[in-house]
């Protein structure tokens, strides 16, 4: 059988340790393995193309390509955020002619939210898809892990550490602002793992009168006369209305919510700030252990599912345990955080209570 395999979206540390897998538990069944490089606009670039192999657009994967890439970040597949169905127009005949004129008998798909709704509007249609989920939000409905998110966590708490040097020599409130757009997850587990004094998530408005305080005395009680905040992205002020935001959730003038967090509270106190906004770094770089462990492991398990012609399905880790679910469930949204359970919304802290019983992945 001929594979075809993309990784689209934002790529994380990760997705490369999953396309050696797949490519060596393919090999090993006896089946060939085609990447489309720079994910679905790349399968578009084909699909328009008279060769695609020659002009770059799909590229055989041996085992020899693949050798070491796991000790590599990102993708060497490349990547892009594209909507095959949208962007350009409707590719979707021109895709499903490509298919078959490659002679494709799956399609293998690491990406996020985004582009696992392309692979499941491609499911719908007949095509034998296998999804596998990536990304350092972990807001991917149907596991309780994605690939990337243990490496963007300990990015950020070594950034928010080596922060505090320079944030208690000024003695200032440092903010550090992590990606998050929907789901605080992220920065949730981030600012637990550093022992931040705050944590704002997306999923909760934050109201300055109420948290402007709690970071006063943080400051005012520590000996080293510093305080800390981690902030999402994508969390809001109290009062702010989407007419005021632009659609990835800063302000129209392009400042982040960190940066209007740091702005208020000088106002409000007169205290100086430090910001810092990690973004790429949070996924730039190899993967750590637990991301290689799931990646190689995922990998394997989207290749035991086209051995089984078990299409339609997301691998995933549920409980603890590698597992799968039905790909439809990608259309239920972004997961996010149980804000009841896992969040204290008075004292913009992480809920750290009812243990027992919970998986690993879950503080």
């Amino acid at each position: 059988m001929r594979i075809g395999l993309l990784t689209g979206g934002g790529d994380v540390p990760g997705l490369n340790p999953c396309i050696r897998a797949v490519v060596l538990a393919a090999d090993e069944a006896g089946h060939e393995v085609l990447g489309f490089r720079r994910g679905w606009r790349g399968v578009v670039d084909a699909a328009l193309s008279d060769d695609p192999m020659r002009l770059g657009h799909v590229r055989p994967l041996r085992v020899a390509d693949v050798r070491g890439i796991d000790r590599q970040g990102g993708t060497i597949l490349h990547t892009a955020r594209f909507d095959p169905t949208r962007d350009a127009g409707d590719h979707t005949q021109a895709i499903l002619r490509l298919i078959e004129r490659l002679g494709l008998g799956a399609l293998v798909v690491l990406g996020g939210d985004g582009t696992l709704r392309s692979a499941v509007h491609f499911h719908r249609l007949g095509v034998p898809v296998v999804a596998v989920p990536k990304t350092m939000d972990n807001d991917v409905h149907g596991t309780d892990y994605a690939i990337g998110f243990a490496t963007a966590v300990s990015r950020s708490v070594a950034a928010i550490n080596a922060l505090r040097t320079t944030v208690a020599s000024h003695e200032r409130l440092g903010v550090v602002e992590l990606f998050g757009r929907r789901s605080g997850e992220t920065a949730l587990l981030s600012g637990f793992l550093a022992q931040a004094d705050r944590t704002a998530i997306a999923e909760v408005p934050v109201d300055p009168a109420r948290l402007f305080p709690l970071l006063a005395e943080d400051r005012r009680a520590n000996p080293e006369g510093y305080a800390l905040l981690v902030v999402s992205e994508g969390a809001t002020l109290s009062g702010e209305t989407p007419a005021d935001l632009d659609l990835s959730g800063s302000a129209r003038v392009g400042e982040g919510v960190g940066r209007r967090l740091a702005r208020a509270f000088e106002a409000a106190t007169g205290i100086g700030t430090i910001v810092q906004e990690l973004a790429y770094l949070m996924r730039a770089g190899e993967p750590d252990a637990l991301d290689r462990m799931v990646g190689f492991a995922f990998g394997a398990l989207a290749v035991e599912l086209v051995n089984q012609r078990r299409f339609g399905r997301l691998v995933a880790l549920l409980d603890g345990n590698y597992a799968t679910s039905g790909l439809e469930i990608i259309m239920e949204g972004a997961r996010r955080v149980d804000v009841a359970r896992r969040y204290d919304v008075e004292r913009f802290r992480p809920r750290l209570a009812g243990i027992e019983g919970l998986p690993m992945f879950v503080y």
